[in-house]
């Protein structure tokens, strides 16, 4: 088995030096190694890699499915160095996917998630999270991205930020509204009286001054969320459905506007950090009224067609 270890050290790193992050590879594959080991086989078998990715019974057929597909790049990669290797197929685990329906805010319910900051304890977090929700309402970034940055990539004069590694280690540069620069300005200010020494180059610093953790932005936002008396049910609102929101509220002001929409959409995209703009598309399906002005807008073009 330790040509197997040995093999796995040397795709990781090639993956990664090609600048994939690989961080559930990395858990996952060294796992799967050990299950290999525990069943007594040298090489990768379907039959086996089946039975490592239906872990844990009680998960979904997706996950299953992603488990066996981390399993499947990597066998892909051994063939070549022993043929005895087997691929499972892709197919091998059938699974819908289903994407979350957004919940998208209305103006008064981001006003009472700021308002609701207040109530937060400590003498920075009421400012830190007015300022991270405010961002995430404002810019459409990803929650990630927003607790990524460093007080450098603020650029005052510029009015933007910089987005160094984004999704699939994607840079690019957000232009900011008037009042988002003068907000982050005034939190800086704030931020710098209370931590003359920075303990971190972050722009946004919990209580201690230390860089926020998603873990602890999530548990905060479930408080604010209950605060602002935003609707639980059938699902609460998201940290990430502000960036829902915005993308929605962008395209909703474009067709009322009469812009071509169609034109402007792969500005948004790569406003959002999307790959591609047929990802950015999928918004028109989040919004009824979206799909109404779509659908106003096509029957005035086949109206008006020769």
């Amino acid at each position: 088995m330790s040509a197997l270890w040995t093999t796995l050290e040397r795709y990781l790193a090639l993956r990664r030096a090609l600048g994939f992050k690989l961080e559930r590879d990395g858990m996952l594959l060294p796992d799967f190694l050990a299950f290999l080991e525990q069943h007594g086989s040298r090489h990768i078998t379907t039959k086996l890699a089946l039975e490592w990715a239906k872990q844990p019974a009680d998960a979904s057929a997706y996950w299953w499915a992603k488990r066996l597909g981390f399993v499947r790049r990597f066998a892909l990669h051994v063939r070549a160095i022993d043929p005895k290797t087997e691929v499972p197929p892709a197919d091998l685990i059938a699974y819908r996917t289903c994407r979350v329906t957004p919940y998208l805010y209305k103006e008064a319910e981001i006003r009472a998630l700021l308002q609701a900051c207040v109530r937060l304890c400590g003498p920075l977090s009421p400012a830190t999270y007015a300022t991270l929700l405010g961002l995430l309402a404002t810019t459409g970034m990803r929650l990630g991205e927003a607790i990524a940055l460093d007080r450098s990539d603020f650029h005052e004069r510029d009015r933007l930020l910089v987005i160094r590694h984004g999704k699939f280690d994607k840079a690019r540069e957000v232009p900011l509204h008037t009042t988002t620069v003068q907000a982050l300005r005034a939190y800086g200010q704030q931020r710098d009286q209370l931590w003359r020494r920075p303990r971190t180059l972050s722009l946004l610093v919990s209580n201690p001054g230390h860089r926020l953790w998603h873990q602890n932005v999530w548990e905060r936002f479930d408080r604010l969320r209950r605060w602002a008396a935003l609707p639980q049910h059938p699902r609460p609102p998201r940290i990430h459905d502000l960036r829902h929101s915005f993308a929605v509220a962008t395209l909703l002001r474009w067709y009322r506007e009469g812009v071509d929409v169609e034109a402007r959409l792969p500005v948004l995209s790569t406003y959002l950090g999307h790959v591609n703009p047929s990802t950015t598309y999928w918004y028109l399906t989040a919004a009824p009224e979206l799909l109404a002005l779509a659908a106003q807008r096509l029957e005035h073009a086949w109206g008006t067609a020769p």
